[in-house]
């Protein structure tokens, strides 16, 4: 039985991906290793995966699609997985392998011991050209070396989110959300973190910083100027997360999950808010109204949460005074907070 899957979507990602791929590889034949081939056409990402996958029969298989975006490839990565847990690891990116050594033994304690965990989470790193960055931990909010529940643990800080960095799935849990994330869209890495929380029964906490999170090449989805660019993808994917809930029943079901997805999806909101703000043309502009307004209809709770009592209050400011107050108050903010730091 393979423990878990590591999904590697792969995108003309030759430069880097055996970096990634070696670090993943020393899981063991424990782990499965799936090398998703979107499609690439500008080097030799193919070439590699299928060498990897000659060298390597028992812990890794290429699979090539056509080109779908990340999205679908991670999508590939659900269908195909083997593994009792599942992580998604971009190529550009990679797992410490002291770190990942350590998860590997608790992951396998578990099974040993007929221990069912849903949602095992850790640490990530930024990691810049020059070295190491910022560390997002969850010491504060969640029980270390402790299997909890959600009503365990304690809030977040305003500088604290969940990413799909820090998180490792039970394989069943994924595809019973149903998620299917869409094709040739960037940022749907909120979609996939969200859709399973709800079926998270069993949590667990390991202060390890697993997952290294480079930050640095100037066509990152993340770049400011980018985002900018990709505004409506961000606008598609953030009106998808808020469409695929049913809050008032999360709420029933645990009211600290409700708050960590409030607390998610604002954030998700301010970031799109700003940037169509940023992008200051009219059909931007008008773009943010109307997600302000379906999020008022689908969700009064979740809208009155976010205008009034969280920092996507800043972004609902009418006016060419508002959009200032908005720029302003979220560059200031992502100074403090560190966003992608």
């Amino acid at each position: 039985m393979k423990l878990i899957t590591f999904t590697v979507p792969c995108y003309n990602s030759a430069e880097y991906m055996r970096h990634c791929i070696e670090t993943l590889l020393t899981a063991g034949e424990e782990a499965e290793i799936l090398i998703i081939n979107d499609g690439s056409q500008k080097d030799n990402t193919a070439e590699i995966a299928d060498e990897y996958a000659a060298k390597h029969p028992n812990i890794v298989r290429a699979i090539h699609q056509e080109n779908g975006g990340h999205g679908e490839g991670v999508n590939q990565g659900i269908r195909n997985a083997q593994g009792l847990y599942f992580k998604v690891v971009d190529s550009d990116d990679w797992l410490d392998t002291i770190a990942l050594k350590r998860v590997m033994d608790r992951i396998r304690s578990f099974v040993r011991e007929g221990k069912q965990i849903d949602l095992f989470l850790c640490n990530y790193v930024y990691e810049h050209p020059e070295g190491p960055g910022h560390i997002m931990k969850y010491s504060n909010i969640f029980p270390k070396n402790k299997i909890c529940t959600w009503d365990d643990i304690r809030p977040f800080n305003p500088s604290q989110y969940l990413m799909m960095h820090s998180v490792i799935f039970r394989t069943k849990v994924v595809r019973s959300s149903g998620v299917v994330l869409p094709k040739h869209t960037f940022y749907v890495d909120n979609l996939f973190l969200y859709a399973p929380l709800p079926l998270c029964k069993n949590l667990y906490y390991m202060d390890e910083n697993l997952y290294r999170y480079y930050i640095g090449r100037p066509d990152q989805s993340v770049q400011e100027n980018v985002m900018l660019k990709r505004i409506d993808q961000q606008y598609r994917v953030t009106m998808l997360v808020v469409d695929f809930f049913n809050m008032p029943a999360i709420e029933r079901q645990s009211k600290k999950l409700a708050r960590v997805m409030y607390h998610h999806i604002a954030l998700l909101v301010t970031i799109t808010s700003v940037y169509l703000q940023m992008a200051n043309t009219p059909e931007k502009l008008q773009m943010c109204k109307t997600m302000w307004h379906k999020i008022k209809e689908k969700d009064p709770v979740l809208y009155r949460h976010m205008k009034y009592t969280s920092m996507s209050a800043l972004t609902a400011i009418p006016g060419k005074a508002g959009r200032k107050i908005s720029i302003g108050g979220y560059k200031i903010a992502k100074k403090l907070f560190r966003f992608n730091d």
